[in-house]
């Protein structure tokens, strides 16, 4: 009989209209990568959350090496040797990473906190392995990658051996992912065990030792990577065949739609600029996409373009109207869709229902209210209609409170939103972080889409793979600049890399030079 360090056995865990595990049973061996693959809300956080003692399952037990223990908190998770890197980082913004790694396990003598001991327990094991950060930087001033090192670093510290990854590489740059990918591969090696929660199928092939499938609630099945193929894993977790290819028909662009010419924009962190002096266009019909490796002004354009931030200089025009000082509504009445790079932030209010999340762009609308109320019927059917157009999956349909769904789930309601109402611009970041490959094959139908019907669809990507089969012309952007314009039928991931890194322009058309 195979020894496993961890035994998931016959976990079943309800929520209010949903089954969410049915009966599953996974077993994690010592050293493994185990990766946990299946659709948005196929009920894999759950599952790892239960593990985790986040939630408690109505039946079920969890044996470590052989022996049933319980699991009622994440200090007995802990206990047990058992961290976990959550999806959406449990992290203290205002506290300092030396503060969040230690949070909860502090070192004290006589009540008195002996932060030396701490920094340099911590120091030490980012050298060991490969995750500098600076113990002083506060949260809030670091990146994404950064952040999800000290989550790590929270594991490393507590002495964890069985490590929880949800979905690590949803909010990494491509850099940062193969950095994480070898960092799990030296965890493993040293006979740490690891569950990796993932939708993307190249990295199960590229790290994973075995990977356990799971398909609305209920388990598919385990297999060896080593004996399977990517068709195979995504026919598992979504019961049919997935296109790995974008088909779209030629492009027959009409209008200008955004036009920005020389904006700038102030950096949030610095004395510099965020964005420099950048003009572009995007017309009717076509698909642009700005790519660049995260931290090089995107954000902050797109911040300036949908009205969360200011300007310090330049215009921006939508469909013929100067928009550079509109206000938010203005600019969705405008034409204006807007699909956000953080969608709790700037997406969605998590605490109202999904019907409601669903109509905030257009609640003031004489279809959904009258003399102030809102027609209530009308947006409970409005939003039936979307959430069945889009697949939004939930357990009390349009009731759901936001919160409750799945990240992906969320996502799709923020896409079928901003989708359906009147727009001449989708302005689209990250559209498709977190989404499992069905999700990935319909948004980018979606997005195509919206291109073939006449819309101007501004595109701002980190998947190189998203970039190149998803545009129609490329603008690089560098340290805050647009350094290279690029035809993704003409041009390579090596080629489009180059300028990305800077090392490469072509400011004018076509003049590309080495730097």
């Amino acid at each position: 009989m195979e020894n496993y360090i961890i035994e998931m056995l016959h976990i079943t865990k309800e929520f209010p209209g949903i089954i969410a595990n049915d009966d599953i049973t996974l077993q994690l061996r010592k050293g493994e990568i185990h990766a946990l693959l299946g659709e948005n809300g196929a009920g894999k956080s759950t599952l790892m959350s239960v593990l985790f003692g986040l939630y408690q399952a109505e039946k079920g037990e969890i044996k470590k090496n052989g022996e049933v223990v319980k699991i009622n908190n994440p200090n007995d998770a802990n206990s047990l040797g058992i961290g976990m890197v959550h999806q959406h980082f449990k992290l203290v913004e205002i506290f300092t990473v030396l503060e969040n790694i230690i949070l909860g396990v502090e070192p004290n003598k006589m009540g008195f906190l002996q932060k030396k001991e701490a920094r340099d327990k911590v120091i030490s094991l980012s050298k060991k392995y490969g995750l500098q950060v600076d113990p002083d930087a506060y949260i809030e001033k670091i990146s994404v990658g950064m952040q999800q090192r000290v989550e790590i670093l929270k594991m490393l510290y507590r002495d964890n051996d069985i490590l929880i990854f949800d979905e690590p590489t949803a909010v990494l740059t491509p850099q940062e992912i193969d950095e994480l990918m070898d960092i799990m591969r030296g965890f493993a090696k040293e006979g740490k065990s690891i569950l990796f929660i993932t939708h993307k199928l190249n990295e199960i092939m590229s790290v994973a030792d075995r990977c356990t499938v799971l398909r609305k609630g209920k388990c598919i099945g385990t297999v060896d990577i080593k004996n399977t193929t990517k068709e195979e894993l995504s026919k598992m977790m979504v019961g049919r065949d997935i296109s790995f290819t974008v088909d779209k028909k030629e492009i027959a662009t009409g209008d200008v739609v955004l036009s920005v010419h020389n904006v700038t924009v102030p950096s949030k962190t610095s004395k510099k600029n965020a964005v420099k002096n950048v003009s572009f266009e995007v017309k009717a019909g076509e698909i642009v996409c700005l790519a660049g490796i995260e931290g090089n002004g995107q954000t902050e354009l797109v911040a300036a373009l949908t009205g969360l931030d200011k300007l310090s200089k330049g215009e921006i025009t939508l469909a013929g109207k100067d928009i550079t000082k509109a206000s938010i509504r203005n600019r969705s009445k405008t034409g204006m869709s807007h699909i956000p790079e953080d969608r709790h932030k700037y997406g969605l209010v998590l605490d109202y229902s999904l019907e409601d999340n669903i109509v905030l762009q257009r609640y003031w609308q004489t279809e959904f209210q009258k003399n102030g109320f809102i027609k209530r019927p009308a947006v409970r059917s409005y939003a039936d209609k979307l959430i069945e157009q889009y697949d939004v999956r939930s357990g009390q349909g349009a009731l759901s409170t936001t919160r409750s769904m799945s990240g992906g789930n969320q996502q799709k309601a923020i896409i079928a939103r901003e989708l359906d109402k009147k727009h001449e611009l989708l302005v689209a970041v990250q559209p498709t972080r977190g989404l499992d490959v069905g999700a990935i094959e319909f948004i980018h139908k979606q997005l195509i889409g919206n291109r073939d019907q006449g819309k101007g669809v501004l595109l701002i990507s980190l998947e190189l793979d998203e970039v190149m089969n998803v545009s129609d012309r490329i603008l690089v952007m560098y340290e805050g600049e647009i350094v290279g314009e690029l035809d993704p039928k003409t041009t390579t991931v090596q080629e489009l890399g180059l300028y990305m890194s800077g090392a490469k322009r072509n400011v004018g058309k076509e003049s590309g030079h080495a730097e």
